[in-house]
């Protein structure tokens, strides 16, 4: 069956409203839609986040079109909720009170020791800037401490599904800035992969910067992939989807791939977000 659980409209920084969406998606094919706008709870939301003062309009939108379509797909509501130590954390006790079935959890910015907060896939001007004014100009330092909020966000757990673990390399292909065979890098991919097992949640492979023509690979990466799925990681097939033309993009590619398997938060019976988890493996 054609799922996709990471989806964007215009309640974030997507281009489409939520309805055109879901008519793609049946358009598509598909059998589940999970939506998925971005959220930075606790902290006061950014332009393009959720706030508390919309997310009851979205997740009201989200459920009138799950019954209006319930003939023809099966919808889902979640967030892609930031980690930003200190401010915002994919954790279920910051959602609960607004019924969602799923938090995807993401790392989307980078601080610096000057506190400045870089955002990792904005522009590659806003990266290179925030590099070179807060990193001292070293690729190797933002990367690692990119890695080491993984890191700790897996050590935290509390939401269901990861998302695009090895976002640093978005612009890498077309502009490139560090160089992902250095043994730091490989270093810091296998330590990721340990923290990542440890949590048992599952990691979506993620063709969004197929879509966004910034690369023509998935996160995470096939040698990252490698070393998850060797620790028992599963995975997801997630579009990152943006615009109703990306919502399958790269699928039928990366859908050879991987045994994907179906996230709990689809089960007819499924107690709801705080008992979320995988089935076990097959055999």
């Amino acid at each position: 069956m054609k799922t996709n659980y990471h989806t964007h409209t215009t309640w974030c920084d997507g281009t489409a409203s939520a309805a055109d969406m879901v008519r793609a998606a049946v358009a598509k094919g598909f059998g589940e839609l999970g939506f998925s706008s971005h959220a930075m709870f606790p902290e006061a939301a950014l332009g393009w986040t959720l706030t508390r003062e919309k997310i009851g309009g979205y997740v009201a939108e989200i459920r009138e079109l799950s019954r209006r379509n319930a003939d023809s797909i099966r919808i889902f509501c979640g967030v892609e909720a930031d980690y930003v130590p200190g401010a915002a954390s994919p954790d279920r006790a910051a959602y609960a009170a607004f019924g969602l079935d799923y938090l995807i959890g993401s790392v989307h910015f980078v601080t610096g020791a000057d506190g400045a907060r870089i955002p990792v896939d904005m522009s590659p001007e806003s990266l290179f800037a925030g590099i070179r004014d807060s990193f001292g100009g070293s690729p190797e330092a933002f990367v690692r401490e990119y890695f080491r909020l993984e890191r700790e966000m897996a050590a935290r757990g509390g939401f269901d599904l990861f998302g695009h673990p090895d976002l640093v390399r978005k612009f890498n292909a077309k502009r490139p800035w560090f160089d992902e065979g250095a043994p730091w890098y490989l270093e810091e991919i296998e330590r990721t992969a340990d923290a990542i097992a440890r949590c048992g949640i599952p990691v979506e492979v993620n063709t969004g910067a197929i879509s966004r023509g910034w690369m023509n690979d998935a996160y995470p990466s096939a040698r990252f992939r490698d070393a998850l799925r060797a620790r028992g990681v599963r995975f997801v097939l997630s579009s990152d989807a943006h615009s109703p033309d990306a919502l399958d993009c790269a699928f039928d590619r990366f859908g050879r791939c991987e045994d994907f398997v179906a996230p709990r938060w689809t089960e007819p019976s499924a107690p709801g977000a705080d008992a979320l988890a995988f089935p076990p493996e097959k055999g």
